[in-house]
């Protein structure tokens, strides 16, 4: 009884029995291959192997204590370890669990953290010692251990590339190395809840964010980020994936009104949180600051009860943002579980308020129950209660900290797109004996993204004179300098930096030089949005120094897109984006040649403003986005607009051919199989894209499936692809099921939205799936 009570609570709804097996299937080829990617993932540190001995020693007496503790018994499942542990705690040490505090004194807000607390860090919530429940220690975000600016002592820890650098790799494998590591240093550090996982569609390219999350397709995006998420939780530890839901622009965030049709919602920004769901399991799921139809994303009975709960069967708790939450029981009737980072909120919604809510009868105990068996659930699937936490050193070894810059740094390599490349002006060859490196503070570092993500890496800020320092900053340019590494590559050659503040200046230099590299950079952040117009009047310093060298390249530093007006005249041009705490070693790598590029556009590159299906300001209050679910290269493909550089788009030092596309259904299971072949000099990678089209579909054309390919010179690969059931479907709410209309669709084999190289028929009858969207 104790056990179905908290399968009720966690909700575990039956699902059909063709769900099961499709979802069973997956999972099992997910988890499969994130075993296989975790074996190849070497133990970095001594000290770390120490820590997990230690953590075994105090694991190994928690079993011993089963009699008087029998929810330690690892050998049942979490549910019915809730159901052992639940009746045996009290209600205030229920209500303990529902609320996490600030971790970092806060005296704008006369706030002093726990004695327990992580200093410097996002939140903590207490340790219930009598039940041998341990201590939530949360540390932000997607790309590594951060430290809050106001901090007075700051953790020195390794930065991957933006998430939505990580994204443009598109290697899942990739990502949950990266994963892997970041959660590897959050665990080390003392953390067994990191806040990572972002995976908010990039709807509004101006979104000050959008580095922090996967770009412009749900399919990309999710699948991603499930990557990255299952990596993080490979340590013992939760993470979370976020915001939930159309938190799709900075501006008028905390009270902003996103409408949308939620059939569209359901085909796009939610597609992603559900396929990062599926993939990476999150122990948790944080909900958003923005209103959505008009109520709080915190208190949305359609995001947080109907789609989470209902639709998706998630089995994890809820946690808000740091300052989401508005209500007590309109926030917990509708899903959430726990308040997060008091004193962002007006009120201990979840504390000094819930407690009288309760004593009073207007908030029964079954909602309090709900919750935290919710919060042990994810504690006991994740590993919180067997590997506790032991140690929260502020200094990492030396070899966990080689190791993560070995692996961030060849993550940011290959995050790297080459938008251009005319007359193989790159890669660099020694036949360049006099370099100019102009803008960019490309002589000390390269720059990071702003708010709650940023992490303080070893050796500080190389630009400490930069504007602001406070919130969202500081601006951080990470002390990897892409001028020192060139200069370790080409010894024998001449290379100056000019700073590009005065673009008369730098293109006396670049006519002096046989290679010319500019460094554009625009910081972007949380709390802001930004132009897609490169700042500081770096378009006309690109101009002036093109005009001057034709052998120009620029190296873009950005959160994401920008404009490119003067694209036409420049031969080469590589998309960095935030490369991380090894980028200007991994800029170096590309420049020279000793990595081949491989990445490839998660986001459309506009040519103009006017392209967007809203050009104008962003703006506050209501967000209408009447574009529905077509957003990014779909919006394009339904309006017949001509980008910069189309999603899925990337350039490689070689170049690959596709034959022999096939298209096989069996039994409604689509299978794509085809040739890639290296037809270049070099050895590398590519993306070979696969889209569908046609009957019932709410685009033009959907991308349904991706791989990432390594050739040798003259090596040809067999791929296969299975096709997602739902990339051939639609969604109707209101008729309770998602569709695949029958008909004849069209499956593309392509090297991006706007280059398709093949097509092929299939012919699908009409059929209903589950409702998995």
């Amino acid at each position: 009884m104790q056990a179905a009570r908290a399968s009720a609570y966690l909700g575990a709804e039956p699902e059909t029995a063709a769900f099961t097996v499709i979802k069973g299937e997956r999972e099992t080829v997910v988890k499969k291959r994130w075993a296989a990617v975790l074996l190849t993932i070497s133990t970095a540190s001594v000290s770390l192997v120490a820590a997990n001995s230690t953590m075994a020693q105090t694991a190994s007496m928690g079993d011993a204590r089963q009699s008087d503790r029998p929810w330690m018994n690892r050998a049942l499942t979490p549910e019915a370890r809730v159901a052992l542990l639940l009746p045996q705690m009290s209600r205030d040490e229920k209500i303990s669990l529902m609320m996490s505090y600030f971790a970092t004194d806060f005296p704008v807000k006369q706030f002093k953290a726990p004695q327990e607390a992580r200093q410097g860090s996002a939140g903590y919530v207490a340790a219930i010692p009598r039940l041998g429940i341990p201590g939530q220690w949360l540390a932000d975000a997607g790309i590594g251990v951060a430290t809050q600016g106001g901090a007075a002592h700051k953790r020195e820890r390794t930065a991957l590339p933006s998430n939505l650098a990580v994204a443009a790799t598109w290697n899942t494998e990739t990502a949950f190395k990266g994963g892997a590591m970041i959660g590897g240093e959050a665990r080390a550090s003392g953390f067994n809840v990191m806040l990572a996982g972002g995976v908010n569609l990039e709807r509004e390219p101006r979104n000050g964010r959008n580095f922090e999350y996967a770009g412009e397709d749900p399919l990309l995006a999710g699948t991603m980020i499930g990557a990255a998420v299952a990596g993080i939780q490979s340590n013992h530890i939760i993470t979370t994936v976020k915001h939930f839901a159309l938190n799709d622009q900075e501006t008028d965030r905390n009270a902003g009104n996103a409408v949308i049709d939620h059939d569209g919602a359901r085909l796009s920004d939610l597609f992603a949180f559900k396929l990062a769901i599926e993939r990476g399991n999150p122990g948790s799921v944080m909900c958003s600051y923005n209103r959505v139809d008009g109520a709080y994303a915190c208190e949305s009975p359609w995001l947080l009860d109907e789609v989470l709960r209902k639709d998706w069967h998630y089995r994890g708790y809820v946690m808000s943002d740091w300052g989401a939450t508005h209500s007590t029981e309109a926030s917990l009737r509708a899903g959430l579980d726990q308040q997060s980072g008091y004193p962002f909120d007006t009120k201990q919604f979840y504390g000094s308020e819930l407690k009288p809510a309760v004593e009073s009868g207007q908030i029964g105990m079954d909602l309090i129950d709900r919750s935290v068996s919710r919060i042990l659930y994810a504690m006991f699937e994740h590993g919180l209660f067997d590997h506790p936490i032991t140690e929260a050193p502020m200094a990492l070894s030396k070899e966990l900290l080689d190791h993560g810059a070995a692996v961030t740094r060849a993550a940011s390599a290959e995050s790297m797109v080459l938008l251009k490349n005319d007359g193989n002006i790159l890669p660099l060859t020694a036949k360049a004996r006099k370099i100019v490196v102009i803008g960019g503070h490309a002589d000390r570092g390269v720059l990071a993204g702003g708010g709650s993500s940023l992490v303080y890496s070893v050796g500080g800020n190389a630009v400490p004179e930069g504007m602001p320092k406070i919130w969202p900053g500081p601006v951080m340019y990470y002390p990897s300098s892409p001028l020192e590494a060139l200069r370790k590559r080409f010894p024998d050659a001449q290379i100056i930096f000019v700073d590009g503040k005065d673009p008369a200046a730098a293109a006396q230099a670049a006519r002096a030089s046989d290679v010319a590299i500019v460094f554009a950079t625009q910081w972007a952040g949380e709390s802001f949005d930004v132009s897609l117009t490169l700042p500081d009047n770096q378009d006309a310093l690109i101009e002036s120094v093109a005009s001057a060298n034709p052998h120009t390249v620029v190296v873009i530093e950005t959160g994401g897109s920008v404009l490119t007006p003067w694209r036409a005249k420049v031969p080469a041009i590589l998309a960095s984006w935030f490369p991380g705490t090894q980028g200007g070693e991994a800029i170096a790598d590309i420049l020279s040649g000793a990595v081949n590029p491989s990445g490839h556009l998660p986001t459309t590159f506009i040519d103009n403003l006017d392209q967007l299906p809203h050009p104008g300001p962003l703006p506050k209050g209501e967000f209408r986005y009447s574009e529905g679910s077509q957003v990014g290269y779909k919006w394009f493909d339904a309006k017949g607009l001509k980008p910069a550089f189309a999603f899925g788009h990337g350039l490689s030092y070689t170049s690959f051919t596709y034959t022999g596309l096939a298209v096989r259904n069996s039994a409604s299971q689509v299978t794509v199989t085809f040739r890639v072949t290296n037809a270049g000099r070099v050895a590398g990678s590519d993306v070979p894209q696969i889209y569908v089209s046609g009957p019932g579909l709410d685009a033009p054309k959907r991308l349904a499936g991706f791989e990432k390919v390594k050739l040798a010179p003259g090596a040809s690969a067999s791929v296969s692809i299975l096709i997602d059931p739902r990339m051939f479907a639609d969604f109707k709410r209101a008729q309770g099921m998602t569709r695949i209309a029958g008909g004849t669709y069209q499956v593309h084999l392509a090297h991006s939205a706007a280059n398709i190289v093949a097509s092929a028929p299939v012919h699908l009858a009409a059929q209903a799936l589950a409702l998995d969207y």
